[in-house]
Formats: C-alpha cells, sequence, structure tokens
C-alpha cells in the first residue's frame, strides 16, 4: 500500500495545528502524503473558550462519539481519495476509557472504510513500541481531563513520573503558543526517571522544536503530531525515517 498512498488527517478546527502536520510529513523520508479532512465540531459548539470545563469535555465527547462520527464523517470524506485515516484530536480519543479508544478505532475505520488510528492509539501503541515504563506528562489540558489520558498511558505501560497540567484553553488558543510556551511546558513537566515527555496535544506547533524540547526534556519527547504520522505510516506500511523528528523516526530504529 506505500507507494502513493496518502494519509486522510481528521482534524476538528481549521486554521489551527493541521499545518504542523504538514510540516512534520514534509521534512520525513520518504515524505508523507497527509491530506487534511475537516471533521466538524457537534452543531452547538462554536468557541470552546468560552465553555465551562464541563461543557469543553462534553463538547469532546460528543466530537469523538461513534453517533457523530456516523453524522459526519461520510460527507466530511467526500471527495477525498485517502488510504487509511488518522483521528487527530488527543482528548476527544481518550475520554472514554480503554473500550472507548478502540470502539473509536473501529468505528472510524468501519464509516471510512479504510484503516484508522487516533492519536490516543498512537500514543499507546509507541510506548509498546520504544519499551517505555516511566514518562512525564506535559500536559495542556486541566487536571480533570488529564487523569483520562494518564489513565491510557498506564494501560499501554508506562508509569506517570511527573506531570504539569497547563490548564490552557482552547485549541485555537494552544495554536497560538509561541515556541519559548512550549518548551517552557516540556522543561516544566522533565523528571529524570522518565525515559520520555509526553507532549499530547495536537493544536501546538512543535515540529520544528524537537531539538529543543529535547534538550529541555533531557531526552526524548513525544508529540501528538509525531505519533500521529508515526502510527499512520506503519498503517501504510511506509517506512518514514528522519533524523531531526525524534525516536520513533529514528533511521536505524527496528521493530
Amino acid at each position: 500500500m506505500s507507494e502513493g498512498a496518502r494519509v486522510g488527517l481528521l482534524y476538528p478546527t481549521p486554521n489551527a495545528g493541521e499545518d504542523d502536520f504538514l510540516d512534520l510529513a514534509g521534512q520525513l523520508e520518504p515524505a508523507l502524503d497527509v491530506e487534511v479532512v475537516y471533521v466538524p465540531w457537534p452543531d452547538d459548539v462554536d468557541d470552546l473558550a468560552a465553555l465551562t470545563l464541563a461543557q469543553v469535555i462534553d463538547a469532546l465527547r460528543r466530537l469523538g462519539s461513534v453517533a457523530h462520527l456516523e453524522r459526519v464523517l461520510p460527507e466530511a470524506l467526500a471527495g477525498h481519495d485517502v488510504d487509511v485515516v488518522a483521528f487527530a484530536v488527543t482528548s476527544a480519543s481518550f475520554l472514554d476509557g480503554a473500550a472507548g479508544v478502540e470502539e473509536q478505532l473501529r468505528a472510524l475505520a468501519r464509516i471510512s472504510g479504510r484503516p484508522a488510528t487516533s492519536t490516543t492509539a498512537a500514543y499507546q501503541q509507541a510506548i509498546r513500541y520504544l519499551g517505555l515504563r516511566k514518562v512525564a506528562l506535559a500536559s495542556v489540558y486541566d487536571a480533570d481531563v488529564s487523569d483520562h489520558f494518564v489513565e491510557r498511558v498506564r494501560e499501554a505501560g508506562a508509569e506517570i513520573v511527573r506531570r504539569v497540567d497547563a490548564a490552557a484553553g482552547s485549541d485555537r488558543a494552544l495554536a497560538a503558543w509561541p515556541p519559548d510556551r512550549i518548551v517552557d511546558l516540556v522543561q516544566r513537566s522533565a523528571d529524570p526517571a522518565a525515559e520520555a515527555v509526553l507532549l499530547p496535544e495536537t493544536a501546538l506547533h512543535a515540529c520544528h522544536l524537537t531539538g529543543e524540547l529535547e534538550r529541555a526534556a533531557g531526552g526524548p519527547v513525544l508529540t501528538a503530531t509525531q505519533v500521529t504520522l508515526w502510527s499512520a505510516a506503519r498503517l501504510l506500511n511506509v517506512p518514514a525515517v528522519s533524523p531531526t523528528a525524534g525516536p520513533l523516526f529514528a533511521p536505524n530504529g527496528t521493530e
């Protein structure tokens, strides 16, 4: 499936962080062909920044729900010739437990008719692939939201040895974060006992910061952009590598 294969990046908010995926895809060898497919939010959701935390969690759950995907995904994919789909919304893929991650993947594959991954599933795959046992969490979310991601990490076999919960607000606000703020969050989250720092947010512009983030962490940093594209590349059987895109794309990596 590798030659000419294309990733359908399922993304909810136009002009947020989708360009980070395109930038990273272009750094890889061979370059990944990524087509952004916008998946609309539920009709009553407009500006996340105007919602309470409980309302944001509800909106995220509904965005990633099977019922919503069944309603919006066929139309969103119409006219897009893609070979795999990747649900690139971290928080909307980890809120409903271990069973929810798998149910969402099955729904994405069934509705799209293509192999599917999600950012949360990709993090779990990456943790197992790299054999990570102790990690730190640089979370942009409120602690109540981060707790769900911590459980998904534990289910993949890793322990969180340190975490910072930035409670940073909407995806549009996060897309506007300057590099020094992203680096600072990783630096505050770093721990000598951690084998990697996880940075699970698909709105951040982090693909050009890999070296700075790794220096701030004192080791590897797995961004949402990295893990999502890596998981999609595996579905495509594309051996994408880059010396500057973190351990998942390391040229000498092995299965």
